[in-house]
C-alpha cells in the first residue's frame, strides 16, 4: 500500500531592522508558524542573491547575522525549504523587508590640478559607501553659489569658462540621515589652479647714454595679465635679440643704437605655456628734440573771471623729450600751492596754474632729450598777470617788463586805437583802466605808448617812434617804466 504524506510549510515571517549603518553587525530572524516535527528546515535570506543560511530542527527561528555593506540595501526575503527537499514540498517565501543602508564616504576626484582659463572644470564626489546622500561643494571653505557657469548636479560640479577666480581649495560634503540624525563627511581638499593666459604685450623703449659716443635702447616688454612665470622674447624682424623667463609681468632688453638712425622694427613675444602673445611692431628710431612750442588754455569762473590757466609745452619733433618749466627764469622744481606739473605722454607737459598774485610773471619751458640734458631748447616766453586774462596781441615789450619795474600803469586810450604815422601799423589798447589782464608772447610786433624817464610819451611800433600828439590818444595819467634795451 502506497502512502503519500504531503507536508505544507506556512509562509515564513522575516524580522529585522529597516535601517543600518555600513559596517554595523545586525541580526535578522525568520519564523515559521507550523514547523514540521522532526523535519529540519533550511532558511535562506533573499530570493535570488544568497546572503546567508540557517537551519532549524525543533521549531526555533532561523537567524542571520550580517556585517552591513552597501550592497545589502534593498528588498530582503526569507526562503524556507525542507532540508531533504523533494518535489512534493514547495519552498515558501516571506514578504519583502526593505533595508536602508547608511554609510561612511570616501571621495575621488578626476581632475587636472592646473590648467588655463577657459577650460571646463569637472569635479565628481565619488562615494564608496552610503546612499540617500546630498552633496555640497565648497571653495576655500565657502559654499559655491550657483550661476550660469557654476552648475551642481547630484555629485558633480561643472564650471564652464573658468578664470583665475575659480582657483582655490575645493572640498565636497556628503550628508545623509539615520535615526533622525544627519551624518556629514567632508572630503580632503584638492587645490585647483586656473592659470591666466598672457595678454598681448606692450613694447616701449628709452635711450641710455653711456658716454659721448655710445648709446643704447632699453626696451621694455610689459603685460597686463598672465600667470607667472612668463618667458619674454624680443625680435628685430626675424632676428632673435634675446629671451628671458621672468617672475614679473615685464622684462627689459638692451639694444645698441645710433642717434638719428633707424635701427629696425622690434616685436615682443610672451608665453607662459598656453599660447604665444605678440606685441605691435615698434620702430627703433630715436629722433632728437627740435623746436619747442608753448600754448595755453583758460578756465573761467563767476563773472567770467579766469581761475585757472593751463600752459602746454610740446616739441615739434623728438622721441624722448624731457621738460622743465620756468617762472621769471626761475626753475619750477617742486610742486607749490599755485601750480602743478603734469607730464602727459606722448611727449607733452602741462603746467596748471591758479591765477593770483604769486602766479603772475613770465613763463617759458625748455625741452631736452631725456638721455642727455646738457643741451636744451627754450620756448618763447609768455607773460601772465595776476588775473590771468589772455591778450596775445601785446609786444615783446611786456614780456620783458619783469626785467625792470612799473611804478604806475594807468593809461587809457580812445576807444578806437589809431594808426601811428610813419609806422604803418595799429596802436593796440593797453587796457581799460587796467581791468583787463595781460598774457603776452615774446617777439610779437605790436605797439604800445610809454613815457621813458620824462613825461614825453612815445609810440613804439616796430622800432619806429612818433610824437604823442600824432598817436591820437587821450592821456589820463603817466606810465613810468624802466626798460632794458629791447632791440
Amino acid at each position: 500500500e502506497l502512502i503519500i504524506i504531503i507536508i505544507m510549510l506556512f509562509t515564513p515571517q522575516l524580522f529585522g531592522p529597516s535601517e543600518a549603518l555600513v559596517g554595523e553587525i545586525v541580526k535578522f530572524r525568520c519564523e515559521l508558524a507550523n514547523h514540521p516535527k522532526n523535519e529540519p528546515v533550511l532558511m535562506h535570506l533573499n530570493r535570488t542573491k544568497w546572503m546567508g543560511d540557517s537551519s532549524s530542527l525543533n521549531g526555533e527561528a532561523g537567524t542571520f547575522t550580517l556585517v552591513i555593506k552597501r550592497q545589502h540595501e534593498g528588498n530582503l526575503v526569507c526562503k524556507a525549504t525542507l532540508q531533504n527537499n523533494t518535489d512534493s514540498v514547495e519552498a515558501t517565501f516571506s514578504n519583502t523587508h526593505y533595508l536602508k543602508v547608511v554609510g561612511e564616504f570616501l571621495y575621488q576626484y578626476d581632475v587636472s590640478l592646473q590648467f588655463f582659463e577657459g577650460a571646463t572644470l569637472n569635479l565628481s564626489c565619488q562615494t564608496t559607501a552610503g546612499n540617500y546622500l546630498t552633496y555640497k561643494w565648497l571653495l576655500n571653505d565657502r559654499p559655491i553659489p550657483r550661476s550660469p557657469f557654476h552648475v551642481m548636479s547630484d555629485k558633480h560640479l561643472l564650471i564652464y569658462r573658468t578664470t583665475s577666480k575659480d582657483s582655490g581649495s575645493y572640498k565636497c560634503e556628503a550628508s545623509n540621515e539615520f535615526n533622525n540624525t544627519v551624518h556629514t563627511n567632508t572630503s580632503k581638499e584638492v587645490v585647483i589652479t586656473v592659470k591666466d593666459v598672457v595678454s598681448n604685450p606692450d613694447v616701449s623703449f628709452v635711450v641710455l647714454k653711456w658716454n659721448s659716443h655710445n648709446y643704447s635702447a632699453e626696451v621694455t616688454c610689459n603685460l597686463t595679465r598672465g600667470t607667472l612665470p612668463i618667458t619674454f622674447s624680443l625680435y628685430n624682424r626675424e632676428q632673435l635679440i634675446g629671451n628671458v623667463t621672468s617672475k614679473e609681468r615685464k622684462a627689459t632688453f638692451k639694444v645698441p643704437v645710433v642717434l638719428g638712425q633707424h635701427m629696425g622694427w622690434l616685436q615682443c613675444q610672451a608665453d607662459n605655456g598656453d599660447r604665444t602673445a605678440h606685441s605691435q611692431w615698434m620702430a627703433l628710431k630715436n629722433q632728437l628734440v627740435g623746436q619747442v612750442m608753448m600754448t595755453y588754455e583758460c578756465d573761467m569762473g563767476e563773472n567770467y573771471a579766469v581761475v585757472h590757466v593751463r600752459f602746454f609745452c610740446k616739441v615739434a619733433k623728438g622721441s624722448h623729450p624731457s621738460y622743465k618749466w620756468f617762472l621769471n627764469n626761475t626753475l619750477l622744481s617742486e610742486q607749490q600751492s599755485f601750480y602743478r606739473v603734469d607730464n602727459q605722454p606722448p611727449g607733452e607737459s602741462m603746467l596748471l596754474l591758479s591765477v593770483g598774485r604769486e602766479s603772475a610773471g613770465t613763463y617759458h619751458c625748455e625741452a631736452s632729450d631725456s638721455f642727455d640734458n646738457t643741451t636744451s631748447i627754450s620756448s618763447m616766453k609768455l607773460y601772465m598777470d595776476k588775473e590771468g586774462t589772455a591778450d596775445p596781441r601785446l609786444s615783446r615789450l611786456l614780456a620783458h617788463v619783469y626785467d625792470g619795474w612799473v611804478s604806475s600803469l594807468l593809461l587809457r586810450f580812445s576807444a578806437e586805437p589809431p594808426s601811428c604815422p610813419g609806422g604803418g601799423g595799429r596802436l593796440w589798447m593797453l587796457g581799460l583802466e587796467m581791468k583787463k589782464n595781460i598774457i603776452a608772447y615774446e617777439g610779437e610786433l605790436v605797439s604800445v605808448c610809454v613815457s621813458v624817464i620824462t613825461s614825453v610819451i612815445y609810440c613804439i611800433l616796430k622800432g619806429d617812434f612818433c610824437h604823442p600828439a600824432s598817436c591820437g590818444f587821450s592821456l589820463e595819467s603817466t606810465l613810468n617804466v624802466h626798460l632794458p634795451s629791447l632791440y
